[in-house]
């Protein structure tokens, strides 16, 4: 391989471009939430009224698959089973988070908003990530 593979970018529009923007996205957004659980659990912790060792554990996972998304987005042609695997992921987390609401945990005020805000922007990212993969195999 010659260092001029590396220099030039791929396409920069169409279905398969979107899908990896929708999977940077997810990955930021998943790495910002992981950098805010892990740096300040404690007073995100009180003011979403749940444990900050919740936080923690939430975070270092968050850390880790948000390095997989980023690293599967940094492919030219993500695998497709590899992108339904995240679609998967995400809405699996959409749902949990719901039921945590509903079933285990007993958050503030802004947890309450919180913890639904952060579930539908995952699943947006579902639906998202799917409509692109959709687009890439047609």
């Amino acid at each position: 391989m010659s260092a001029t593979q590396f220099a030039v970018p791929g396409p920069t529009t169409g279905p398969r471009a979107a899908l990896r923007r929708f999977l940077v996205l997810d990955a930021l957004v998943t790495g910002a939430n992981a950098v805010a659980y892990l740096a300040v659990s404690g007073p995100l912790g009180r003011l979403l009224g749940v444990g900050s060792g919740l936080l923690l554990e939430l975070g270092l996972v968050l850390a880790v698959y948000a390095a997989g998304v980023g690293l599967l987005a940094s492919r030219r042609e993500p695998r497709a089973w590899a992108v339904r695997t995240v679609i998967e992921t995400n809405l699996a987390w959409t749902v949990l988070s719901f039921v945590a609401l509903a079933l285990w945990l007993s958050p503030s005020t802004a947890g309450v908003v919180w913890v639904p805000l952060q579930a539908l922007t995952v699943a947006g990212f579902a639906a998202l990530q799917y409509g692109a993969l959709r687009a890439c195999n047609q």
